[in-house]
């Protein structure tokens, strides 16, 4: 699972470049930019509610220029990991959870109770599986709306993919359910404290304000997806050729073991419900203390550690046999890890080079004098532009909502509409973003190259783009 694409491939002609090179590259690109655009920043102002600085419009101006280096370049990833002067959070936390998921979940197939219960669970839902496909998607939703879950949606890669390979789909069909489903959820935020609260209060709105908009835009997005998703996942039951990973398959079968869940039928036996119970639990209490106790990434890796040495504990394996699984599944995941500190890298390069504020101010600039549908629309633009280079959505409000929202003002468009765009704009890119960790940390574990991503994904981009449009096209005309 170290990456998202397969170095062992041997195709002939070209092959697209791997998750690390794509970075690399964006990352050289960006030092490269800061050589190129011309160095500026906002004056800043603390805010209480938000607890952040924020950029004051009208204040922009040119500062001395800072033009990143091959040493910057090397340098920027690993000041991903913990650089705590950007936009985004430092990354050694979201990274060090992924191993320990992987440790975790390295425990639990070794106890075998995974295989038994998709054994069991394929055996109840033969002839109904594709139901799994709009139920999972409205609970990661209800994440992504609510929390803005995203980080903590890495958990259950390893989790549903196995599943939905038992049921004759294939790893794509895993992925979407869960970068769709939360992705969706994000797109359509109604309360989500990480978008549209922090947007709304940097917009000097109620987080209220706009949201049957913003409910309208979660259930037709969600309907949509399903669709797309059952679609193809139909597809790939029926001709499992027409999989845009075929080629793959028995590689990602044989990394997730799936394959023993259907042959070898392992019984459910009373160690292994206990283990899937710990299993459920451990789960279910994330998930309340992320929405309910603001828990981040410590505690949810301190859950998850927990949580192994019980299992460890219940079914018997040993020291050795426990520090042995713990290491085989945390190694699985490393990759994924270091994904994730490289794409943080990108945001650091930028902020480094003094060139945030300078696309930031270019924006402003760019939607003065328009009407008020070509506003919403210019502005819905320049996020998703953003978005590519801040794809924290917090970070992004924090950055732009400031100063999007007075210029609104002028084109009598309501700042409601503008958080909506912002959101909006940063939940569409974050479906295949390849500098949003949580992307290419997802495709990593699921075995999915990102350019067959893109495949899979450019239709219903365009189809959520348009629906976004429309949508906040019409409530700028209707008042």
């Amino acid at each position: 699972m170290s990456d998202a694409t397969d170095p062992g491939e041997t195709k002939k002609g070209f092959q697209f470049p791997t998750a690390y090179s794509i970075l690399f590259a964006l990352i050289a690109l960006v030092a490269a930019a800061t050589w190129l655009i011309p160095a500026g920043q906002y004056e800043r102002v603390p805010n209480i509610e938000l607890d952040k600085e924020v950029p004051v419009p009208g204040t922009y101006a040119p500062v001395d220029p800072n033009p990143q280096s091959i040493i910057d370049v090397f340098l920027a990833p690993i000041g991903g990991f913990y650089n705590p002067d950007s936009y985004e959070a430092a990354a050694i936390d979201v990274a060090l959870f992924v191993i320990v998921i992987g440790g975790f979940l390295g425990v639990v197939t070794k106890t075998g109770a995974i295989d038994a219960a998709i054994t069991r669970a394929m055996e109840k839902l033969k002839g109904r599986e594709n139901w799994m496909i709009p139920i999972l998607m409205a609970f990661f939703a209800v994440g992504g709306t609510t929390y803005g879950m995203a980080e903590e949606s890495l958990a259950f890669y390893s989790l549903l993919i196995p599943v939905m390979l038992a049921a004759r789909y294939d790893s794509v069909v895993a992925v979407a359910v869960i970068l769709l489903g939360a992705g969706i959820g994000v797109m359509g935020s109604t309360i989500n404290p990480f978008a549209t609260v922090i947007a709304s209060n940097a917009a000097g709105i109620a987080f209220t304000d706009g949201l049957i908009l913003r409910l309208f835009l979660l259930l037709a997005g969600w309907l949509i997806c399903v669709i797309y998703v059952m679609r193809y996942a139909a597809r790939v039951k029926a001709d499992p050729s027409r999989s845009i990973i075929a080629d793959r398959r028995a590689d990602i079968e044989k990394r997730f073991a799936s394959h023993n869940a259907v042959d070898d039928h392992l019984p459910l036996t009373p160690t292994r419900i206990m283990v899937l119970i710990i299993f459920g639990l451990t789960f279910a209490v994330m998930i309340w203390g992320v929405s309910s106790q603001e828990w981040w990434m410590a505690k949810m890796s301190a859950l998850f550690i927990a949580s192994s040495i019980l299992i460890g504990l219940v079914s018997w394996m040993g020291e050795e046999g426990f520090i042995d699984s713990f290491m085989d599944g945390a190694r699985d995941l490393l990759g994924v890890a270091l994904v994730i500190g490289i794409a943080r890298g990108i945001v650091v390069i930028m902020d480094a080079g003094n060139i945030t504020d300078t696309i930031l101010h270019a924006g402003e600039n760019s939607l003065a004098g328009l009407s008020g549908v070509g506003f919403i629309n210019m502005m819905f633009g320049i996020e998703v532009a953003l978005s590519f280079f801040v794809p924290s959505s917090s970070g992004l409000a924090v950055l732009t909502m400031p100063i999007m929202a007075p210029l609104a003002d002028f084109s009598e468009v309501s700042r409601d509409l503008v958080v909506t765009a912002y959101q909006s704009a940063n939940g569409l890119v974050n479906l295949i973003n390849p500098t949003f960790a949580v992307v290419m940390g997802g495709l990593a574990i699921g075995g999915v190259p990102y350019d067959r991503w893109l495949k899979f994904m450019w239709p219903l981009l365009l189809i959520l783009a348009l629906l976004i449009m429309g949508a906040l096209s019409v409530a700028v005309m209707i008042g």
